[in-house]
């Protein structure tokens, strides 16, 4: 097979080992697919480096359901898997109905869908295709909104059951891959829709700043939030902790929040929140602002309103979260 021997193929497959490194021979690990070129490459190099490294190998695509013939694109996208030789192959369709707006929405769809398919088929691990760009575009807009140094800290390779080998590789080097081993990808319509800030991101504004700057724009963004991310593991550990000691039951004491350094307390506050059902995709810097200013800037407010439903309430000295379905209940870890 030439496309064994393409640099590009070696490279997706190369990442992809190392990721399974310290996965335990006979696990199952699946290959999130959409059809497109990198998540393509992704689930072909899983179907080459599994079983030689003693692992099984599936996959899962996901349908959206927001383009017309979406069903019928995940048939054929579940047929090429099965083709690779990965199984189990699991077609699901998800409802995008959440709040945070239509790429909230269908993120934290997806990744609903994809936690529990690998819990249904009992995978330790589901490998995601984001690459290179992805990261550098992820840091681009985290610095755009203001998000902070999370943001900017970029998508972390490893989260819970998630995996991401390829953000070393760039997105050229997936579609050399493909090439090289005859998969044709499927090209999202939406990838092209400047309509969404991560599409603007990628066809202006990155090709704008390496015209300004010079080439290795993208290559320094992603080292960047390797290095942010380094600082933000040690800084949400510490948070963690503060979290625990400034915890009674449901409730975060305000006097212990309030001695804080504030980088640590607004993590505390953006963990809390998330424990209380706010979707991770949702909840913003400022949202998290508001939240801080319950204990720092406590004039009697009567609460703040939060995505999912929830709301951050004061009183008596302390913090807590209610939701929409049950009020005057706490929700979550807080």
């Amino acid at each position: 097979m030439g496309g064994a021997l393409s640099p590009a193929v070696a490279e997706v497959r190369n990442a992809v080992r190392v990721s399974l490194a310290d996965v335990a021979p006979g696990e199952l690990v699946l290959a999130a697919c959409s059809g497109g070129p990198d998540s393509l490459a992704l689930a072909a190099a899983l179907a080459f480096v599994a079983p030689r490294a003693g692992l099984r190998a599936g996959a899962v695509t996901v349908d959206h359901g927001l383009q017309g013939g979406s069903a019928g694109r995940a048939g054929l996208v579940a047929g090429t898997l099965r083709g690779l030789g990965l199984d189990p192959v699991v077609a699901v369709a998800v409802t995008v109905d959440g709040p945070g707006g239509p790429e909230a929405a269908a993120r934290t769809a997806r990744y609903a869908a994809l936690e529990k398919s690998a819990a249904d088929a009992g995978a330790v691990a589901v490998l995601l295709g984001h690459t290179l760009d992805d990261q550098a575009e992820t840091v681009l807009l985290g610095l755009a909104r203001g998000s902070g140094a999370r943001s900017l800290a970029g998508m972390p390779p490893r989260r819970g059951v998630f995996t991401r080998p390829l953000l070393g590789v760039r997105r050229s080097v997936t579609a050399a891959a493909c090439e090289a081993l005859g998969l044709s990808p499927w090209t999202d319509p939406h990838n092209a829709d400047r309509r969404f800030a991560r599409v603007r991101v990628r066809l202006d504004v990155l090709p704008a700043l390496e015209a300004a700057l010079g080439p290795g724009v993208a290559d320094a963004l992603a080292r960047t939030a390797r290095q942010l991310r380094d600082d933000a593991e040690v800084l949400e550990k510490i948070a963690e902790e503060a979290e625990t000691r400034a915890r009674d039951d449901t409730l975060l004491s305000v006097a212990a929040l309030a001695g804080l350094p504030g980088a640590v307390r607004t993590r505390v506050l953006r963990s809390a929140a998330l424990g209380a059902g706010c979707p991770a995709g949702a909840l913003t810097a400022s949202h998290v602002a508001r939240i801080e200013e319950l204990v720092t800037g406590w004039h009697g407010q009567r609460g703040v309103d939060l995505p999912g439903g929830v709301r951050a309430l004061r009183r008596s000295g302390q913090l807590w979260f209610e939701t929409d379905t049950v009020k005057g209940a706490t929700h979550g870890r807080c």
